[in-house]
């Protein structure tokens, strides 16, 4: 899961840039007293994208990453957005799809982090592979708040048919201190026609003593016509 350094070292960004080339896309926005910042980044291909946002003195930080990878199926996807006394929503989505005996990998990371305001963070990898093929989809979703609100939603989906493989995990981790924490994460996987399918899914939401703390962890994996499935979940909730 990405660290929390990497998102309290975002607050410090002063610059804004963006730039793109081919199937890599790189958008960071930041903007300063009350202020709202959007970055979007979207990458069609054997992609990669990447999206930061930061805001301060209740400001509204966005950021929204999108990568899309077809036939050789590899994509990644990046997305932060960080608020001081405001909103930090960040969105992330990987979709890779590999054919006759390729490889899908899609990885998607998204952390949001807020001081004294509302952190929300969705991350959702999908991946498909035939024939013998690879699908692994991972979901990384991070949430983290100071004296205010942390909201992680972490979806994983793999799909494998005729002789493939298909991988999902999911990872979620709403982390509060005086504030209140949500969890939630999905990892799915679906194997046909002599197909092996595996789900893992850890969910993790930490808050302080006497707050609200919620975990949802669910992991899915089904088998059809001489196919092989494997689940597991694990739900973690701390107070301290």
């Amino acid at each position: 899961m990405i660290t929390r350094r990497m998102a309290w070292t975002a607050i410090g960004m002063l610059a804004v840039t963006a730039t793109a080339m081919a199937a890599s896309v790189t958008a960071t926005s930041v903007s300063s007293n009350g202020g709202s910042s959007s970055a979007t980044a979207s990458a069609v291909g054997n992609a990669d994208a990447t999206a930061t946002a930061g805001a301060t003195n209740g400001g509204r930080a966005v950021a929204d990453s999108r990568a899309i990878g077809h036939a050789a199926g590899y994509a990644a996807s990046d997305a932060v957005a960080v608020a001081d006394r405001g909103l930090a929503l960040s969105t992330s989505l990987a979709d890779a799809r590999g054919v006759y005996g390729g490889s899908a990998i899609a990885t998607s990371e998204s952390i949001a982090a807020a001081l004294g305001g509302v952190a929300v963070s969705h991350s959702d990898a999908q991946a498909s592979g035939t024939f013998f093929g690879v699908a692994r989809s991972h979901a990384s979703s991070t949430a983290l708040s100071r004296w205010g609100t942390a909201v992680s939603d972490g979806r994983a989906r793999s799909i494998g048919a005729y002789g493939g493989r298909a991988t999902s995990v999911s990872d979620s981790l709403a982390d509060t201190y005086g504030g209140t924490a949500t969890s939630r994460v999905r990892a799915e996987s679906d194997a046909r026609y002599r197909a092996s399918a595996q789900a893992n899914g850890t969910g993790v939401s930490i808050s302080g003593w006497r707050r609200h703390s919620e975990v949802n962890a669910r992991a899915h994996s089904r088998s059809a016509w001489w196919g092989r499935d494997r689940a597991s979940a694990v739900a973690v909730e701390v107070r301290r």
